[in-house]
């Protein structure tokens, strides 16, 4: 007997027929490799990793580490606990799905501010400013542009210098968005109800943030903003209801109300004054489209067509606009009012490819919407796991898949869209995507001395919350937020591409 004397034999594993699959072309196993096999059911994803790398099937020279999906789910547990938990035998054959290991976003960085910080934009040879401003962008300069509520933009290099900042014919109230046009120009909005162009340079003694345009037509907070490097165009939100659409261009930009300009009504003396403080022309909008009827929270250009915009708004639509005609073309309605939007090009490149939008929710989740009108089924995808508002959202840089958000949480949440599950009667059934990975604010991680007082009825997140968040291949993720700190965190490949 191969057992100890008094000690009853091991039972031995049991087997299951697993099939192995994966969409990125690199990976295929060869044609001369068998994809079906079967393996014990107490391999976890480890396990699993191996036997894709052993000789008799990628043989890597050196070793992948990989993640599976089963059924839009990835694997936590072994397969065991995996066919257990759904009420599966060993008996069926499991189609796997193998994708390359998902790395965890690790801290990097905090630059403070004076504070609160509404919004974040990045400029590196991978951002879409950089992109945009090709041959001009100069070698290194990698830059983080921020936007807080003390007014000042501030332009900040990787070691957290900051190298520009705004100050003379800035905002007069707090800066609520900012993007950068190119690797020169900047566009900003915020609560003094203005969109501003500004002109930015570098020399061996440092930056430079100067105005070059002031533009005037909304009536209230422009809470938003997105841009269109290539055409000079400028996107705004407001919380008037409109959306406005500014060029650059001071030649091509029309005159402002005059109402609207600083001084209106007052003496001409007090007119005087105020018109000599300003550094910049002033300017109104190419077109101003009161299409909502609450505050308009979001605005963006299609991916692929500059001359579509969507928008979204505390009346709980999502609407597609022509801005050739300035016309409303469709609208969506959901449940709760709308914080915040991102566009998900799916497939680019391809004939047939299109576009998902990302709506961020007041109800904690985001939902994912099929903008045309010829959609069967305007919501595709829900994502829940945030457990405060939902404030920003922004695409993943390397593929059709990922999604990063903010939350008045106190954290950022990164999202795999492969991995979906059907919801719950709770959760109003569809389907579900929860996160993948969930980034804190590192302002909250100094121990109870760096967390506010809690005090009766605290909703999560409060004194941490995350008001702005971009994603970039160079820099990572990048959020901004109530802790007056813009906060840098990285992972090589997060969601790579497969």
């Amino acid at each position: 007997m191969d057992t100890t004397m008094g000690q009853p034999a091991m039972a031995a594993p049991q087997e299951v027929r697993v099939n192995f699959t994966t969409t990125s072309p690199d990976l295929q196993l060869p044609e001369d490799r068998s994809s079906l096999l079967v393996v014990p059911t107490d391999l976890k994803r480890y396990g699993l990793s191996r036997i894709l790398n052993s000789s008799s099937m990628l043989d890597t020279p050196s070793p992948v580490p990989f993640d599976f999906l089963i059924n839009g789910e990835f694997l936590r547990t072994s397969l065991q606990e995996y066919l257990a938990a759904r009420g599966l035998s060993a008996e069926e054959t499991l189609t796997i799905q193998y994708v390359r290991s998902l790395i965890p976003p690790t801290y990097q960085a905090s630059f403070e501010h004076d504070d609160w910080v509404s919004d974040v934009d990045v400029l590196s040879a991978t951002s879409r400013a950089g992109l945009w401003s090709g041959d001009r962008l100069a070698p290194n300069q990698d830059r983080v542009l921020s936007a807080a509520y003390d007014g000042v933009l501030r332009i900040w290099d990787p070691s957290g210098r900051c190298v520009a900042q705004s100050s003379a014919g800035g905002h007069t109230a707090s800066a609520k968005a900012a993007r950068f046009l190119s690797s020169t120009q900047i566009a900003s909005a915020g609560l003094d109800r203005t969109v501003r162009i500004w002109r930015y340079a570098e020399s061996e003694s440092g930056g430079t943030l100067k105005p070059s345009l002031e533009l005037y037509g909304h009536t209230a907070s422009v809470d938003a903003l997105d841009v269109h490097g290539p055409t000079g165009r400028v996107l705004s939100a407001s919380a008037d209801g409109a959306v406005g659409l500014w060029t650059t261009s001071k030649s091509s930009a029309p005159a402002a109300a005059a109402s609207l300009l600083p001084g209106a009504g007052a003496s001409e003396s007090k007119k005087r004054k105020l018109s000599g403080a300003s550094a910049a022309p002033q300017r109104g909008p190419l077109s101003l489209m009161a299409v909502h009827a609450s505050a308009a929270t979001a605005a963006c250009f299609d991916p692929a067509d500059a001359t579509v915009a969507y928008s979204a708004s505390h009346d709980h639509t999502i609407r597609t606009i022509d801005l050739t005609t300035a016309k409303v073309e469709s609208a969506i309605t959901t449940s709760h009012p709308l914080l915040a939007l991102a566009p998900l090009r799916r497939g680019p490149g391809a004939a047939s490819s299109s576009v998902l939008l990302a709506a961020a929710t007041a109800a904690r989740h985001i939902t994912l919407v099929d903008p045309r009108v010829s959609a069967a089924a305007t919501s595709v995808l829900t994502l829940r796991g945030h457990r405060n508002m939902v404030s920003s959202l922004a695409a993943g840089p390397d593929n059709d898949h990922s999604l990063v958000s903010g939350s008045f949480d106190g954290t950022c949440r990164i999202w795999d869209l492969r991995s979906v599950r059907a919801g719950t009667k709770a959760e109003g059934g569809g389907s579900v995507s929860e996160s993948v990975y969930v980034v804190e604010r590192e302002s909250l991680r100094g121990g109870a001395a760096a967390r506010p007082p809690r005090r009766a009825g605290d909703v999560p997140g409060r004194g941490a919350k995350v008001f702005g968040v971009a994603w970039d291949k160079t820099f990572g993720i990048v959020s901004a937020g109530e802790d007056k700190t813009v906060q840098i965190n990285r992972g090589q490949d997060l969601l790579a591409a497969s």
